[in-house]
């Protein structure tokens, strides 16, 4: 019997894992393009943990063949976004960019991931190894799982994707061409779901987790703690009309950037601290921020500097002595994508001192809204509670990133 084509529709939450409904193509095209899927308003609250509403959050609820995946808006009716869905909240900000300086914002993600195969299964206990132990870089690193990479790179053959060996045990790096950040988060979510499911067809586990605690996964004769961790770094740079005016456009510049992009990077850097709490959702993921782990402690920045959070980038191409755009390094793969001073202050240690920030931030809570800002505060709250009462719970976070 033939297979029945089936539509994924995919639903962002306040972290990086998705929310789904399976229905089949028929249905699709007849009910659902008109009319949309119920979903309960209770999945803007979910934590990393709990199926159901986090507290202090105000919603407590009212790859493969024949499968194809789609990315759905959250409206409370058709035609009448929800101001709790991600994707729309990215939407508006873009907007008030655009109508107020003509400006776009592009974007570029580097998605750093494990992939680790079962050494065990027994009385439901399972224990999960790194599949090689190559260096960064290597040739035999990707000749070790070439069939595997041919599969993702096909079917990601629109998104102008290169591939590496990272420095990990079982760590690879699947960078994204840039595009409009609208785009450019769409795009993320689509190769974070199809590494997964090529990797799970090849009987491995793909997981995108910041850092992966050898106490809570692996036993210590196959499994070394000294791995950086994963990031899943994020390049930005302005845009008008169809230019790049991140750079400066002549070298008057100190830095090789333009007065636009100078005051954007500025803008970013100021207010970093709260914007963990966005990029750096769960408690474990300051485990990574840390001097020497490229991945930036301190609230700073620096050309070509990748140990600071914020680095100006001079990629081939770009002439000597201008930047194209700066990267996020603290980005991670907890997070949702749709969400200058020289000062060497320590960044946030943890998540609870990220979330202290952000409810501070007065700036990013008029920018996202008050309805989303409540949502996402409440979720914190809950991940900080869980995990802090829980110590062995982020074992699982491997099988939901």
């Amino acid at each position: 019997m033939s297979k029945m084509p089936l539509i994924t529709l995919i639903m962002e939450s306040l972290l990086s894992y998705l929310k789904s409904q399976v229905v089949p193509k028929k249905r699709f095209d007849n009910v659902v393009k008109k009319n949309g899927v119920g979903l309960t308003f209770a999945c803007m609250a979910m934590s990393s943990a709990v199926d159901g509403p986090a507290d202090e959050t105000n919603l407590t609820g009212t790859g493969k063949k024949q499968e194809e995946m789609v990315l759905a808006d959250m409206h409370l009716k058709p035609g009448e976004p929800w101001e709790y869905c991600p994707r729309e909240a990215l939407r508006r900000v873009s907007k008030v960019l655009k109508d107020e300086f003509n400006l776009a914002m592009n974007a570029g993600f580097e998605n750093e991931f494990y992939l680790l195969k079962i050494l065990e299964r027994w009385r439901g206990k399972e224990e999960w190894i790194s599949i090689d132990v190559k260096p960064y870089c290597s040739s035999s690193g990707f000749d070790a799982i070439s069939t595997l990479f041919q599969e993702i790179v096909a079917a990601l053959n629109t998104l102008n994707v290169a591939l590496c060996a990272e420095a990990g045990k079982g760590q690879y790096e699947m960078a994204l061409g840039h595009s409009a950040c609208t785009n450019a988060a769409d795009n993320l979510i689509y190769t974070r779901e199809t590494v997964r499911t090529i990797a799970n067809k090849h009987g491995l586990l793909a997981t995108f987790v910041p850092k992966i605690l050898e106490s809570f996964y692996f036993s210590s004769q196959v499994y070394d703690l000294d791995d950086i961790g994963s990031g899943s770094h994020v390049h930005l740079s302005l845009w008008q009309n169809g230019q790049n005016v991140f750079t400066e456009s002549d070298a008057s510049s100190h830095h090789g950037m333009s007065k636009f992009g100078e005051e954007f990077m500025a803008g970013v850097l100021d207010h970093l601290p709260s914007i963990l709490a966005f990029i750096a959702p769960l408690p474990n993921r300051y485990d990574r921020i840390q001097p020497n782990t490229w991945s930036g402690a301190y609230q700073r920045w620096g050309k070509e500097n990748r140990e600071a959070p914020i680095r100006t980038a001079c990629p081939p191409g770009v002439p000597n002595g201008f930047v194209s755009n700066f990267e996020i390094k603290s980005f991670d793969g907890y997070a949702n994508p749709a969400t200058l001073d020289g000062k060497l202050s320590k960044l946030p240690r943890s998540l609870s001192e990220s979330l202290e920030a952000l409810q501070k931030d007065k700036v990013l809570k008029e920018v996202i809204g008050e309805k989303l800002f409540v949502a996402v505060t409440g979720v914190r709250k809950a991940e900080i509670e869980y995990y802090s009462r829980n110590k062995d719970a982020y074992k699982q976070l491997i099988h939901r990133y």
